[in-house]
């Protein structure tokens, strides 16, 4: 059963599983930025009823429920199954639960979100999107900028301005310019276009010239919007600081560490050794009775 509904979800439609419920306004389901396009192979890594159940979940729009109770009705498993595949995910990096703060008619509210990821992430990417800043995934470079495009397109709206692609290449920095500074491409065409000598006798000349002499200002951008998100350990459900989340689990939930060894590293110790320090930790062996070499 697992194995057919893996099958379907990797399916190449973009169908959405059908009559699946949305959740409250502000609950359920929310994708995480810059995600990969979507491939057979995206949760080939997991066990097949961990990949089944997340390729159910990435193909359902933000706001769908995806509580246990929720998908033990929409899927062939149970709610016990169910929790253990979402700590699963989390571990994994496809999942976190926490709350996000949200503005509604000027009133802040706290609403609880369920964070999907079809990319499995590290646990310092999901700690800086917890911030606010996550580190956006590096996209595939453009043969060509947005600038380079519009002054090569720049004749078919003004054929008195056709130009090279040496032309382009010259201009390009300019060009960059003014979108940095905000303009559109409508700004931009208007600039260049409008109240045009007759006849034009070097088009790349007065468009230079144009960029210059028009250039807008710089605008004021917004200072950085503030996030509030907290994570929740996969485990306990505790709220905790995401850095202290490793996995997704809180330390408690992730036991005991190891004690480290005494001695340097690669050292071979004798019997008996860690009990005895032990012993003289708590204080069972009287100082008169230690024995020193």
């Amino acid at each position: 059963m697992a194995n057919s509904y893996l099958s379907a979800a990797h399916s190449t439609s973009h169908e959405t599983p059908p009559a699946h419920p949305m959740a409250k306004p502000g609950y359920g389901k929310r994708s995480a930025p810059n995600e990969r396009p979507r491939t057979e192979r995206d949760f080939a890594h997991l066990l097949p009823r961990d990949a089944a159940v997340a390729a159910y979940i990435d193909r359902l729009p933000d706001g769908s429920d995806i509580s246990v109770k929720t998908l033990a009705k929409h899927l062939p498993y149970g709610q016990c199954a169910l929790s253990t595949t979402l700590n699963r995910l989390q571990a994994a990096g496809h999942l976190r639960r926490g709350s996000e703060c949200v503005v509604a008619d000027d009133v802040m509210l706290w609403v609880t979100r369920t964070f999907f990821s079809r990319t499995a992430r590290e646990d310092s990417w999901w700690n800086a999107y917890t911030r606010g800043d996550a580190p956006p995934d590096e996209p595939r470079r453009p043969t060509r900028s947005r600038a380079f495009i519009l002054l090569a397109a720049l004749g078919r709206t003004a054929p008195a301005l056709s130009l090279s692609a040496a032309d382009c290449v010259h201009l390009e920095p300019q060009v960059s310019e003014w979108f940095a500074r905000g303009a559109t491409e409508a700004e931009l065409l208007s600039a260049l276009t409008t109240g045009l000598p007759s006849p034009v006798h070097c088009a790349a000349r007065l468009v230079e010239r144009r960029l210059l002499d028009k250039l807008p200002p710089e605008r004021v951008l917004p200072g950085p919007r503030t996030v509030l998100r907290t994570l929740e350990c996969g485990e306990c459900g505790a709220p905790g600081r995401p850095e202290a989340l490793l996995g997704g689990l809180c330390r408690p939930c992730r036991g005991p560490s190891p004690e480290p060894p005494i001695g340097p590293p690669g050292a071979v110790q004798p019997p008996g050794v860690r009990e005895r320090m032990n012993a003289v930790r708590a204080g069972l062996i009287p100082r008169s009775e230690r024995t020193y070499r």
